[in-house]
């Protein structure tokens, strides 16, 4: 049984420097490396830079990890990580459900034919457009994430039907690798809090509703999470309010979602959730906890993004300059912050390599940038690379496959680049890199 911070293949041993590297990548010659078996050089060649690569197989693997390592449960993948046609597939394909933000997420995954029944919509600010699409297409749950939204939800629900909703509760825990990113507290936007009364409440003005049918409480404590310990405190804190609910109003709950932010190596030596552990202690917790409650225990969810999407993409970049000023090395690449604004945001920090030749010039410390017109739009700080990186140099940044298109953006009208899947020594393109006349057909006022 592997855990997703473990080893997967010979060529990516934690003890160098492919450990964050996707499942199937291996050594070449001239200092090339192969994802998939497909040479990263030939997919910069093939499809130019910046380019996404994603290693399908690592993917497919990373899906059966969690389902192994949560029998009974429901794994479904948090599709803001990453979205595509042929991932949605793909995650269709091992088993998984889906979790979906907005209407545009939902819609792309059921006409690529994902089961709507297996799809949960979140959102702390859901609009009509949202629900209104979540009830015509059929999708499993809905998160309440606050109280003006039950009666908004109770009155789009058609008459004679009912919708499977849970509550997004703020257990009052403090978890995550930024600030922007903790989510378990009363101090930011999402979700209805046990503090002060709110998920109570909502419980209670849910069960009055004919047209909505409370399965279960949810809970999401943030992004990067790489200990257990929150997750065992949202377990007891839920289960203590479920069994306040079901003295209140004589209502078992029978599902609870403890959503995703498992955490995952950015670069080499960096610590990671293990999942097999994590799922070990949480069902133990649960078993625990609803016995001592007096509770038939819960159906569990939870919902990974990251974890599944991450570590199985690359991005590739071309190097158009280096520049030393003021006893620092600036490294300037064909793309940047339109195409991972990460580190800007959150200050994440990634192990770029030199990809498709060796140097024999020992490494120096550099910073490598984006070609965007701000100061902050630095994609590695302070990373070695050989002291005689060029341009024209081919640069492969690991750990790309989560936040990255999802989070691109239209700055300076650069375009956001293609995705590219590899698979059995084949690379395909899965979502084609952005141009200039897509920029024309949205333009359409002079």
């Amino acid at each position: 049984m592997t855990t997703l911070h473990e080893p997967l293949t010979p060529a990516a041993t934690a003890d160098d420097d492919l450990s964050v590297w996707p499942a199937t990548t291996a050594r070449l010659a001239h200092g090339d490396l192969a994802v998939g078996g497909v040479p990263l050089t030939e997919i910069a060649e093939r499809f130019g830079t910046p380019a996404y690569l994603i290693d399908e197989d690592d993917v497919r693997t990373r899906c059966r990890t969690y389902l192994h390592a949560f029998p009974g449960a429901e794994v479904h993948y948090a599709a803001k990580a990453f979205l595509c046609r042929a991932m949605a597939h793909w995650v269709a394909e091992e088993g998984l459900g889906l979790d979906v933000c907005s209407a545009g997420e939902l819609e792309l995954a059921v006409t690529t034919g994902f089961p709507a029944e297996r799809i949960v919509l979140h959102g702390n600010a859901k609009s009509p457009h949202d629900l209104n699409a979540a009830l015509r297409l059929g999708v499993g749950r809905i998160v309440i994430d606050s109280a003006s939204e039950i009666a908004r939800l109770a009155a789009a629900v058609p008459p004679g039907s009912r919708q499977k909703v849970m509550v997004r509760v703020v257990p009052g825990i403090a978890a995550g690798g930024h600030a922007k990113i903790r989510t378990g507290t009363d101090d930011q936007k999402f979700g209805l809090s046990i503090a002060d009364g709110s998920a109570q409440h909502a419980v209670a003005r849910i069960i009055g509703q004919p047209g909505l049918e409370l399965t279960g409480l949810h809970c999401h404590l943030g992004s990067q999470i790489t200990a257990d310990k929150p997750f065992i405190a949202a377990v007891r804190r839920l289960v203590g309010l479920m069994a306040r609910i079901k003295d209140q109003h004589g209502v078992t709950l029978p599902e609870l979602d403890l959503g995703g932010g498992h955490g995952i190596a950015y670069r080499p030596g960096e610590a990671a959730l293990d999942i097999t552990a994590l799922a070990r202690k949480v069902r133990a917790e649960l078993a625990e906890s609803c016995a001592a409650a007096g509770l038939t225990v819960p159906r569990l969810l939870i919902e990974p993004g990251r974890a599944i999407a991450g570590p199985a993409g690359v991005a590739l970049y071309h190097v158009l300059a280096v520049k030393r000023t003021g006893g620092r090395t600036f490294v300037a690449v064909d793309g940047g912050m339109s195409d991972n604004p990460r580190p800007a945001l959150y200050g994440v920090r990634y192990a770029p390599r030199l990809i498709g030749r060796h140097s024999t010039t020992p490494p120096a410390p550099v910073t490598v940038v984006g070609r965007h017109c701000e100061a902050g739009d630095v994609l590695a700080s302070d990373v070695r690379l050989p002291g005689d990186v060029r341009p024209g140099d081919v640069l492969g940044v690991p750990v790309a496959g989560a936040y990255h298109l999802s989070m691109a953006s239209g700055y300076n009208l650069v375009g956001r680049p293609p995705v590219v899947a590899v698979a059995g020594g084949h690379a395909r393109l899965l979502v084609r890199r952005e141009c200039l006349e897509d920029f024309r057909s949205r333009d359409v006022g002079l």
